[in-house]
């Protein structure tokens, strides 16, 4: 029997408690072993749902326990680069909420350190372990809607009214395309296998962050255009227009929560081909293919080369983007 991952959680955020912590806690092969944390009233509600879940007043005695394999960094996005590489330099495997790195050069240096160290590290892309977006990337390999045309995203919420979150200060990496933005264009990088020849992007400011972003880009043989927004109504849908048909993805972000996971197949004389997945959850498939990676040597279905490509797009849109 291969013996578990021992995972350990740096920082006790909101996403780790209601997520990825009962993610981890569920997967087969993983075990939630330890949690950094000044906080006892933030521990005890990890410990809830993991009650042998051991606690460390810091960051660092948590990569020195020799008894930790692998670590989950959910830090505000501008800590992510430092203790990505604080847990490589321990020797620990280590998965980073996305944004991993706020500049593709950052992830340049990541990717040397892992190189180094020969431990795994990757973002937590968590929609490319979903059946969702593997079946999309298989039906426009096979030619299902003929040849892709154009390829359309949204995805927005409002927290307008959360002016202490990370995601709306700009001193810790906040602004829409850094915390949603990497969906709209690393699913299409995904599902097509293309990097974008031209991109850019109208922005919306707000007080230092990009509330609002329009993005139009031109791939090899598509075109491509979406929205995110962090002062909008509660939305996210892909679209992938072909010849020959159309597939839809109606969850594709937050499958689960936003809604069921469902992709759509609309082919010529109003046929739609419906493909449901009730019970699916990336954060746990996540988890488990992480954990065979590591233990197995199986690839990791999102390599930190594939992120830097998201990455190398933002920092294109942002170094060129016009201001509404």
């Amino acid at each position: 029997m291969t013996t578990p991952v021992r995972w350990g959680i740096l920082g006790a955020a909101k996403f780790a408690r209601e997520h990825m912590g009962p993610a981890i806690h569920a997967a087969s092969g993983a075990e939630l072993a330890a949690l950094a944390t000044g906080s006892q009233e933030k521990a005890a509600a990890f410990q809830a749902f993991a009650p042998g879940l051991k606690v460390h007043a810091d960051y660092d005695a948590l990569l020195a326990d020799p008894g930790i394999d692998a670590v989950y960094v959910p830090l505000p996005n501008h800590m992510h680069v430092e203790w990505t590489l604080k847990a490589i330099a321990a020797g620990k495997a280590v998965l980073c909420e996305k944004p991993i790195a706020l500049k593709a050069e950052e992830i340049d240096a990541i990717i040397e350190a892992r190189d180094k160290a020969g431990v795994l590290a990757a973002e937590a892309f968590m929609i490319v372990h979903h059946p969702q977006w593997q079946l999309v990337r298989d039906w426009i390999a096979n030619g299902r809607i003929g040849e892709l045309v154009h390829v359309r995203g949204a995805f927005s919420f409002d927290n307008s009214a959360e002016t202490g979150n990370i995601r709306n200060r700009a001193e810790t990496g906040g602004g829409a395309l850094r915390d949603i933005g990497v969906y709209v264009l690393g699913s299409v990088r995904f599902a097509t296998g293309q990097e974008p020849d031209e991109i850019g992007a109208k922005i919306r400011w707000d007080k230092g962050i990009d509330s609002f972003a329009a993005i139009e880009a031109t791939f090899p043989g598509f075109t491509y255009s979406s929205y995110v927004s962090m002062r909008m109504g509660l939305y996210q849908e892909m679209s992938f227009h072909g010849t020959t048909g159309t597939i839809r993805v109606t969850a594709p972000f937050n499958a689960g929560v936003f809604g069921e996971a469902r992709v759509e197949l609309h082919a010529p004389g109003l046929v739609v081909e419906s493909k449901r997945f009730p019970s699916a959850n990336h954060y746990v498939l996540q988890v488990q293919n992480f954990g065979r990676s590591l233990r197995e040597g199986v690839p990791y279905g999102c390599s930190l080369e594939f992120t830097r490509g998201t990455q190398v797009a933002l920092d294109r849109i942002y170094d060129g983007a016009v201001s509404l």
